[in-house]
């Protein structure tokens, strides 16, 4: 009887897994973790965003340079699709104000207690703590296990592996060499959807880590001389800057540090006054006010923006209307590094799409498919990488059933 054995237990892995068991398959999945799904339950934590509902074009549009390629495996299932299968399994979602979409109980836990029935009853074979560490001589699979090594022969494998984030949870990126010695071409994994680090004062830094700066508009322009704007809010740390408006932007802010060693952004603290309303309002007297107390009577800055302003601002410039309204509109910020990969909620870099055929099959490995966040492809935050994680896991398992009945 065929056996197929799918490595990794994230989204990618189990779409792939549903595929060819209800196909009548022998599956068994294997997962170095005590149990499957831990950081898909990491991500419903705080609301699961399981997809987005704004047109396909700009959906596809998410995926930066491997746009081409994620838009043939979305094409195979959409964000729709995807509502529809988590139907199927009794989770009703719905589209936010920001047309993000969730399931109607905000949590990923019974979406994935649901499909792991269905998935059990279709016959799926579960393999935990079960870590892989390449092939044998044979080409056998090779596990390390609390009982010690395994080997599993198997007709096609299919590799669900993850990316290099949240390696507590099983995503370490230990499966690199293991490809690359089998000549599979590999991007280096850099993180995503990540924070960035910033010199701050011991001052700032005692004061104001851990505070959010809110109705900013972050602006910068990249290596190639692309400029990007975007409003939102993001949250001071102890290290730099984190939150979802620097995650928009991680990936140009992350190839420009790379190119240039730093990137400058700008933050316009205030952006519903224009410049010449800020200057007439900060030239006004302030008699006895503090100048704290003027910039938050007469402008709205206070708190963080304030400690913000002085802290890039000289003793001079802050006393000068113009030049304190100029760094209200474009207060310029250095970044100098991401913070490090286990941080960052994705990862860029992985198997690339060249040494993959369209079934997503290993040009050097016949039988042998990958699916996932282990891939070379990267997207922000907003429903992009769970869907495509699924869309990706969809196309091997059929790319897989494909194989085996060409073979």
């Amino acid at each position: 009887m065929t056996v197929i054995a799918i490595v990794g237990g994230g989204p990618a892995g189990l779409m792939a897994a549903e595929v060819l068991s209800q196909a009548g398959l022998k599956v068994a999945l294997y997962d170095t973790m005590p149990s499957v799904g831990r950081k898909f339950l990491l991500a419903g934590i705080g609301g699961l965003n399981l997809t987005h509902a704004e047109p396909f074009g700009d959906f596809v549009s998410r995926y930066g340079s491997r746009q081409t390629e994620i838009e043939l495996l979305l094409n195979q299932f959409t964000p729709q699709m995807l509502r529809n299968w988590a139907a199927d399994l009794g989770i009703e979602t719905f589209v936010g104000s920001s047309q993000r979409v969730f399931p109607l109980e905000m949590k990923a836990a019974p979406l994935l207690r649901s499909w792991l029935r269905r998935l059990r009853a279709a016959g799926l074979v579960f393999h935990t703590r079960h870590r892989w560490c390449g092939w044998d001589e044979n080409q056998a699979l090779r596990f390390i296990t609390p009982d010690g090594e395994k080997t599993v022969h198997a007709d096609a494998v299919i590799l669900a592996l993850g990316g290099g984030s949240w390696a507590k949870l099983g995503s370490d990126g230990k499966w690199l060499p293991l490809l690359a010695e089998k000549g599979v071409t590999i991007a280096p994994l850099q993180p995503a959807n990540c924070g960035f680090d910033v010199v701050w004062t011991d001052y700032f830094r005692t004061r104001f880590t851990a505070q959010p700066l809110k109705s900013i508009v972050l602006s910068f322009t990249d290596a190639n001389g692309k400029k990007y704007q975007k409003p939102g809010e993001l949250m001071l740390a102890a290290t730099g800057m984190e939150g979802s408006l620097i995650y928009a932007f991680s990936a140009p802010l992350r190839d420009t540090i790379n190119a240039n060693g730093s990137v400058t952004i700008y933050l316009d603290l205030a952006p519903d006054r224009d410049l010449a309303r800020l200057i007439k309002e900060l030239s006004k007297p302030r008699g006895s006010k503090s100048m704290a107390n003027h910039l938050r009577s007469r402008v709205g800055i206070d708190g963080a923006k304030a400690g913000l302003l002085r802290e890039f601002l000289s003793a001079a410039e802050f006393a000068n209307p113009e030049q304190l309204a100029g760094a209200i509109k474009a207060v310029p910020i250095t970044l100098i590094a991401p913070r490090p990969i286990d941080e960052a909620i994705s990862t860029a870099g992985g198997v690339c799409f060249e040494s993959l055929d369209a079934r997503l099959m290993l040009k050097t490995m016949p039988g042998v498919f990958c699916a996932g966040e282990m891939l070379d492809w990267e997207a922000p935050t907003g429903g992009y990488l769970l869907t495509a994680c699924f869309a990706s896991g969809k196309a091997a398992g059929l790319g897989a059933l494909a194989w085996l009945r060409d073979h």
